[in-house]
């Protein structure tokens, strides 16, 4: 059976049960709607389970029927923690006074940060901000919503066009965006378009500048499909040729693909471990025992305090540890060829950019050898084949 909800909040004890009846005492468990799990035989007359807290109490009249005797090997949970800790007053009241002070700290606004001012002033910014009660060592909860702190900064700020705030921890961000003049456009020097492959031309715009090839031209590495010289030799212009070309290219894949695929997924299963972390030092508050998996990946999140720009050196920190499991996949050989072109084609489209088209593919050659095939294919591609030269003066072309 799987753990019920909530099982260490609610307290599990792992007994040991021993007498002639074992098998028929787990069955009355199950006839009395118990839950029971991690049941491991230790021979014919002595088993081992876990339990919830509650259930334990129940178990008596069972035992007596049965005449079984049971024995607490181990107990995990918030009760017996809580039990524990009572023990310690001493501790639990500096627990408790930290807790309070740490509450304390986090509600205080420790530093306010202004970003994307250029002509107004970063004072004038946060002496606004003070007048509708927003400054250093203020508490959080004195603050009104961030929207209403936005509406009244603008109203008080009518240089910037809109102005934003928002809190993090201790740290509150009010961002100005101000109004500001277009961009001017960027000076380009002259230059030629040309080709960067081998390939044969499919398409050519010329926005600006003058064509030298045509469709379905043959061209080499570096040819210059659009020139920026415009006129003839004695009345010449060089201009920042613009245009759009594309043409045939040949990429040969050399491709080796697996007939056993292994992957790792995820089965939903987690264990979670709260720290409280202080300088280099992690006191684990939440998640005791083993990792109950076999196989597992760790993820690790660290939120550490921050007052203004600095870290603090103490702060919060999540383990969790997922349940993995190994899937296999066996292909055939079609699958297997099939999955390697897929991926070659996935990397062509991803290396040459948006409007890249494989128009066609051939298995140049292909052998089976070590659980894996083996491919040398070539790609027909249509793709961008411009790309900028700068243009020397009296260059040729």
């Amino acid at each position: 059976m799987k753990h019920p909800a909530l099982a260490m909040l609610r307290g599990t004890v792992t007994l040991a049960v021993k007498g002639e009846s074992v098998e028929a005492f787990i069955n009355l468990l199950t006839d009395h709607h118990i839950p029971v799990w991690n049941v491991r035989p230790m021979g014919t007359r002595h088993a081992e389970m876990n339990l919830l807290l509650p259930h334990v109490f129940l178990l008596r009249p069972l035992l007596r029927r049965t005449g079984c005797k049971m024995h607490v090997l181990k107990r995990q949970g918030l009760p017996f923690t809580v039990i524990r800790l009572a023990k310690r007053k001493f501790f639990m009241a500096g627990l408790a006074l930290f807790w309070i002070g740490l509450l304390l700290m986090s509600s205080l606004i420790w530093d306010i940060e202004v970003k994307g001012n250029d002509k107004l002033s970063t004072d004038s910014v946060l002496k606004a901000a003070r007048q509708e009660g927003l400054y250093p060592f203020q508490w959080s909860f004195c603050l009104s919503s961030q929207d209403k702190l936005s509406r009244a900064l603008m109203q008080k700020l009518p240089e910037a066009s809109w102005i934003g705030v928002e809190k993090q921890g201790t740290l509150v961000t009010i961002q100005v965006v101000e109004a500001s003049q277009p961009t001017p456009a960027p000076l380009y020097s002259p230059r030629h378009i040309i080709s960067k492959a081998d390939a044969v031309v499919t398409e050519i715009f010329a926005e600006q500048g003058r064509p030298v090839v045509h469709k379905n031209t043959r061209v080499k590495k570096g040819a210059i499909l659009i020139s920026g010289t415009l006129g003839d030799e004695e009345n010449q212009q060089q201009v920042v040729a613009k245009g759009e070309v594309k043409g045939l290219v040949w990429h040969e894949y050399e491709i080796s693909s697996p007939t056993l695929q292994r992957s790792s997924t995820y089965t939903g299963n987690s264990h979670d471990r709260l720290y409280l972390v202080l300088g280099n030092r992690a006191i684990q508050l939440w998640g005791y025992g083993k990792i109950p998996y076999s196989t597992h990946k760790t993820t690790v999140e660290h939120d550490p305090l921050t007052w203004r720009s600095f870290k603090l050196p103490m702060g919060w920190m999540t383990e969790s540890v997922r349940e993995t499991k190994i899937q296999e996949q066996k292909l055939t050989e079609a699958e297997a060829k099939m999955s390697g072109i897929e991926g070659a084609r996935a990397d062509i489209l991803a290396k040459y950019g948006k409007g890249t088209k494989i128009m066609s593919q051939k298995i140049l050659h292909e052998k089976r050898e070590n659980g894996k095939v083996y491919m040398k294919v070539l790609f027909e591609v249509e793709q961008d084949i411009a790309e900028e030269l700068p243009l020397v003066h009296n260059q040729g072309e």
